[in-house]
């Protein structure tokens, strides 16, 4: 379903002050964002409203996207979650592993060989990795692959380097920085709100450290991203409180002079055989629809108003879905994700199609009516796709 950037709100009364506000670029309350949420207000009417954000902030018809590959550099992890097929809890698990380099090299330079521009490293909390193994790792490629930018460590797993190292997150985050690290990803947030958290991963990083750590690397000029996966059994009040850390730190962040987070990312949850939660009595209550991605879409990009780009995903409802929710308030569609085995694990999209080309991202930006650009992890043009 697409949706004219014109359709007529069927309420203009109760969500006339929510457009000016979003006209004049400031935050809309909780109780609006409720308001927003509610069945009365219709599919059509929260997509139109997203849009006349991205419109505001990001004015034309462009989409971005990244080419870039995911490097799982571990999977043996510490924290258990419930909704994770892809971890391994004991280092002696005959599954468990940590990449060598030169299969690290190996995949790097089939990323060179497609014109990619970043890495995004990710693995597990391995209590066998020193905090020097993360730093060799990252001046290695740097040194080695100096045209890839490196995304790299979500905030657990700097808490696991504070862990295994007994130093500070702002010394961990400037070694790393060093050593030639640009970007962290917005991995581990989940939903910030430790009533959740405690129920789906009662020994993962809360809420107050991931946004600590976040604001650390913000005040050393760190890109990063924001991200929150929906699906828990969550209420619209939980998911608020996700939003309201993540809106106030920006705030906090760009006050400071820090780069703040440059995107916001959402997609569904995944919970297959392969996760406990997947394995639960309860398991059909877990996930999201297509339908309720997109409203939970069209809420994020008018409720952060202060976060500049707003990231559709395809790799958990299929490229479709993620063409779809560019309608819904995204400008970006995400990465060719060259390579992906967390979610995939679970069940997503990804176990069976793991990569995009650029030229399938290409179309499928075109297939709705927008006109494709490659960027950088900083959101900058590279090359765009005219038709």
């Amino acid at each position: 379903m697409l949706i004219s950037v014109n359709t007529p709100l069927k309420n203009p009364e109760a969500l006339s002050e929510i457009e000016h506000k979003i006209d004049a670029g400031t935050a809309i309350t909780r109780a609006e964002a409720i308001t927003l949420w509610s069945p009365e207000t219709h599919l059509s009417e929260l997509a139109a409203l997203a849009h006349r954000v991205r419109a505001r902030l990001h004015p034309g018809n462009t989409v971005t996207f990244l080419i870039d590959r995911n490097i799982n550099y571990t999977n043996v992890c510490n924290t258990d979650c419930s909704f994770c097929g892809f971890y391994r809890h004991s280092p002696s698990h005959p599954e468990a592993y940590v990449l060598p380099r030169h299969v690290i090299g190996k995949k790097l330079e089939e990323l060179v060989a497609l014109n990619g521009t970043r890495v995004l490293l990710q693995g597990g909390h391995n209590d066998e990795l020193p905090f020097d193994y993360y730093v060799g790792l990252v001046s290695w490629i740097h040194e080695n692959f100096p045209s890839i930018e490196i995304n790299s460590f979500s905030p657990s797993e700097i808490q696991q380097m504070q862990k295994v190292s007994g130093l500070s997150y702002h010394e961990i985050l400037k070694t790393l920085q060093q050593a030639g690290m640009r970007s962290l990803p917005g991995g581990g947030a989940e939903i910030l709100d430790d009533t959740v958290r405690a129920r789906v991963s009662p020994k993962k990083i809360r809420a107050d450290d991931w946004i600590s750590i976040m604001e650390v690397a913000h005040s050393l000029g760190l890109s990063t991203t924001a991200t929150m996966v929906i699906g828990f059994g969550e209420t619209i009040e939980q998911r608020l409180n996700h939003f309201d850390r993540i809106r106030d730190a920006q705030s906090r962040s760009l006050k400071a002079g820090g780069s703040g987070f440059v995107a916001n990312i959402s997609w569904p949850l995944q919970h297959n055989e392969a996760t406990s939660m997947g394995r639960s009595k309860h398991a059909e209550k877990f996930g999201s629809s297509m339908y309720e991605y997109l409203r939970h879409t069209a809420l994020a990009r008018i409720y952060l108003h202060n976060v500049p780009h707003a990231q559709s995903s395809w790799p958990t409802l299929g490229i479709e879905a993620g063409a779809l929710a560019l309608h819904y308030g995204c400008d970006d569609i995400g990465s060719t994700m060259m390579e992906e085995n967390v979610v995939s694990k679970a069940g997503a999209q990804t176990a069976h199609t793991w990569s995009m080309s650029p030229e399938q991202l290409q179309a499928a930006i075109r297939d709705v009516g927008f006109i494709p650009a490659q960027r950088d992890s900083a959101f900058k043009i590279i090359r765009k796709f005219e038709a």
